[in-house]
Order: C-alpha cells, then structure tokens, then sequence
C-alpha cells in the first residue's frame, strides 16, 4: 500500500490539554436530560431502589459504549464518517448517519434553548403569571390547536432562537480549543456552582423532606421488572451522549497519549452525580409544591418540558425565593443546553471539513446558517410544539439508540474490530479493558438495545404516539426515522476530497501526522 504524502494531511485542531477534553465531553453529556428526565425515571422506576440498575447500567452499557466511541474517534483522528472509513470501507454510512441524527436533534434543540432563555428573563418577574400551564402552551408559544406544521409564526420565540443561533455559530467559528474548549471550562463550573445553590435553596422549602423520601424510598419490587432495567439502560444511554458521534469527534481533538478509559471514568460519574444532584433538587421542590397544594407527591411529578415550563413555574409562584430559585433553574437550563447544543453541532462541522476540505469558519457558517434558518422556520411556530415533540420522539428510539445498535454489531461482527480498538485503548489508558470490554460491547449490549428497539417499535405501532394525526407521525416520525440511513448511505457515494487520507492503518495516519508537527493544538481557521 502506498503511503500518502505527509503534505496532505492538514494540522488535526484540537483541545489543549486533557482537562479541557473533559470539560468539553461532560459539557455535552450534562443537559436539558439529566435536570428534567432523570428525577422522573428513578421515581418511577422504584426510588432509592432504581439506584441499583442505573448503577448496573451506568457500569455495564453507559461506559463500555462510551470507551467504544473513544477507542474509534482516538485511533482513528477523524470526525464519525471519517472514522469509520478508516475503521472499515462499509461503515462510513454509519457516520453519516449520525450526523443527520445530530442535524435533526440540533434544530429543535435550540428551540427549548431559547424557552429556557425566556423563562430565565421572566423569572426575575415571575412574568408567566398565576397559570403557568395556559401562559406557556397558550400566551407564549400560542399552540395551535390541531398537532402539525404552521406558517404562523410567533415574533418573541423567533427572536429568541436568533440570538441562541448567533451565540451557538460565533462560538464554534472560535476552533475547537478557543470555542468549544473555553466555553465548557467556563460553562461547566458555572453550571455546578449554580445548580448546588439551587439545590441548597430547594432543601430549605417546607415540605422538601417529603419529596426526598418520595425520591429515595426504595420500592425493591420494582427491580423485579424488566421494564425498569431498561429504563434504567435507556437513561444512562441517552444522558452520556453516545452512540451518534459526538464522543467519537471529541476523542479525535486529544493527543495520542491521553488516558481516553480514565477520561470516560471521570465523564461519566461526572454525568451521573449531576443527575443525581439534580434528582435531589427537583424532588425537593415537588414536595414544597405538593404540601404547599394539598397533594400527593404523585400528583405533581412531571417530567420533560411539564417540568421544566409549567411545574417549575408554579413552585417557583409559591416559594419565598421564588424568583432566585426560578434564575438558577433555567439558568442550569441554559448553561447545560448550550454546551450541548454546541457539542451536537461539532459533529456536523467536522464532518463537512473533513469530507470537502473546507476552513473552520466557513464550514460553520455552510453548516450553521441553513440548520438556523430551518430550525427557526419550523420552531418558531404555534406548530413547533407538535413537530418537536414528534422528532424527539422518534430520532432517540429509532435514530440514536438503532444507530448504535447497527455500530456496534458492524463493528464487533461484521468487521470484527473490537480486539483491535481493545489493544488500542489499553496502551493508551489506565483502566485496562482485557477482554471484558469486548463481550459486553459485541454480545450483551446489542442485545439489551435491540430488546429496547422492538418494545419501542411494538409500542409506537399499537398506539400512535400521542394520538397525534397519522400524517404528522408518517412525516415527521417515521418518515425521518426511514429516511436517515438512506440519506446516509448516498452520502457514504460521495467521493472525498483530493488529498484525504483513508488508509485504515493508524501507523499512516499517525506518520502523516507527525510529518506535519501535527500536535493536538487549536488549529484555529486551517483546512
């Protein structure tokens, strides 16, 4: 095989140090999921009991699948298709298909960003008034009263979402130390400093004893359910943001010699003590609301955007700092959604820059500008609701959790590369894998996510997801979630651009790379 020249491998940017990879992979792990969902699933899935197979989980799925990414974005020095490329000739489409997973989730994602930001301005004022529930759905986003796509836009989100998009664009022109890497070191502990007070504040409201019992109380019968193990397996999943490209384009940013297994150890217990952190806060807060209403615990758990836009509102009405505690939760909301937002957004930009071989900047502004515009577009309407609701829906079970599925039994069975990427990781790292790694990642977890894929499958089948009309769910549901990996595979036909290396040996890449003084260093505005 012949060697590409030195001279047409481009200076890899990238994160200056370790800490600041860390920074940055826990800054896409830690969002809107770990302060909203978490607190929910375990109080439905058995309390203090549901800390039993989340920790089975966060063990045996969240950090195997995490050093998995790892291992392909470090050896392998690219974004997701380029990595995969040099991983194997027939998984680029792979790649690809999770950065259209990441182009899907980044435009409704600003959209709750920018919620997020509003709210944070009201609750100085406490502006959504005495009904949190008709001021959100009604006065602020204006629902349209049939689920599907409007014209009809609403100015005040509008604007909110350009300003998100504007912020979002400018940092990640900045390079991937000077944007990405600063923003996370800054953002991270900030979002840790603002979300303990939040908690101190919670822990002092009448009644937080009560939602913390709720929270911690183990029901042990539930771990006799199947249903709570892979709950338990989907949380992890989804909150550590794995399996659709981020973590393999941030493990590409770090030198060769960097400890990628002790890294994924300190980002995902990280990722696991904030949702705990925030189980603690938001269960304290329900039982100042349901003592201060005369209910029952059950009656006032919520998840999702009922937690965060209309049962937070209402607590924050009632409680004697209400609007401090309302600054810090959407703040959290804020700091913790613009990292990640940031973080989905990479993974499309490098891709496109490795694949044409374009400048940082412009290939931000060829990616950011149209994804704003079409976020914006669709997001911005008394519509918006219905199409966010639907493509969250079904971009996480049939885009993120069967992109990860189909990665890991490429990888492991059809290209049997797992002892590979293994010899890799244990020379690098100071938690050795030895074999363990390797059945859990190539038999046990396909399984456990393929059991996932059909219970989702079986259940959006029997009953349309929430009795939305059968032509937004075809559309926007299954017809984005059919159309990802066609897309994906058109995209793997198209040619790279002259001069990119794709030998699947690392020794060449590694060789080019050194033939440029290639250190992982902020490569600012290069090719």
């Amino acid at each position: 095989m012949s060697r590409a020249p030195a001279t047409e491998v481009k200076p890899r940017e990238g994160f200056s140090s370790r800490k600041v990879f860390i920074f940055a992979a826990i800054g896409s792990a830690v969002g809107l999921g770990n302060i909203w969902r978490f607190p929910y699933v375990a109080y439905e899935g058995g309390g203090g009991a549901f800390l039993i197979p989340y920790l089975v989980a966060l063990l045996l799925a969240g950090i195997p699948l995490l050093y998995l990414d790892y291992s392909i974005g470090h050896r392998f020095r690219g974004s997701a298709p380029l990595s995969l490329r040099r991983l194997g000739r027939g998984a680029e489409w792979l790649g690809w298909w999770q950065v259209l997973i990441c182009i899907v989730i980044a435009v409704y994602y600003a959209a709750i960003l920018a919620w997020a930001g509003k709210y944070t301005v009201l609750s100085f004022t406490k502006g959504w008034g005495e009904d949190p529930n008709s001021y959100f759905f009604g006065d602020y986003l204006s629902a349209a009263e049939t689920p599907g796509p409007t014209f009809d836009f609403v100015p005040e989100i509008t604007l909110t979402m350009v300003l998100f998009w504007v912020v979002t664009i400018g940092v990640l022109a900045m390079g991937v130390q000077a944007g990405i890497g600063r923003t996370a070191v800054i953002f991270i502990p900030a979002l840790v400093v603002a979300f303990i007070a939040l908690v101190v504040i919670s822990l002092t409201l009448d009644g937080a004893g009560s939602g913390l019992n709720a929270f911690f109380t183990p029901d042990w019968a539930a771990l006799k359910d199947t249903s709570v193990w892979i709950s338990a397996v989907g949380q992890i999943f989804f909150s550590l943001s794995v399996g659709f490209g981020i973590m393999i384009t941030y493990a590409s940013y770090v030198g060769r010699k960097t400890d990628m297994t002790g890294s994924g150890s300190v980002v995902a217990f990280a990722n696991s003590g904030f949702e705990l952190l925030a189980g603690i806060g938001v269960f304290a807060a329900l039982g100042f609301m349901a003592q201060a209403s005369g209910q029952d615990i059950s009656e006032v758990v919520a998840s999702g955007i009922g937690l965060a836009f209309v049962a937070f509102p209402a607590i924050i009405n009632e409680a004697p700092a209400g609007a401090v505690l309302g600054v810090l939760f959407f703040g959290s909301l804020v700091l913790a959604g613009i990292t990640s937002l940031i973080s989905i957004l990479e993974v499309v930009i490098g891709a496109i820059r490795d694949k044409v071989g374009i400048s940082r900047r412009t290939a931000t502004f060829v990616v950011g500008v149209p994804m704003a515009v079409a976020s914006i577009a669709m997001f911005s309407t008394t519509g918006g609701i219905y199409l966010l609701d639907t493509l969250d829906a079904f971009v996480n079970s049939f885009g993120i959790l069967a992109v990860a599925t189909v990665m890991m039994l490429v990888v492991s069975g059809v290209l049997a590369k797992l002892p590979e990427l293994e010899g890799h990781m244990d020379r690098v790292s100071s938690i050795r894998l030895r074999g363990w790694w390797r059945w859990i990642v190539g038999a046990l977890l396909p399984i456990v996510l393929v059991v996932m894929l059909v219970r989702e499958l079986e259940a959006k089948i029997v009953a349309p997801y929430e009795d939305y009309p059968a032509q937004l769910l075809n559309v926007f549901g299954w017809g984005m979630a059919a159309a990802l990996p066609i897309i994906a595979i058109v995209l793997s036909l198209v040619p790279w651009r002259r001069g990119v290396l794709l030998s699947a040996d690392p020794d060449e890449i590694e060789a080019a790379e050194r033939a440029e003084d290639a250190l992982i260093v902020d490569g600012g505005d290069t090719a």
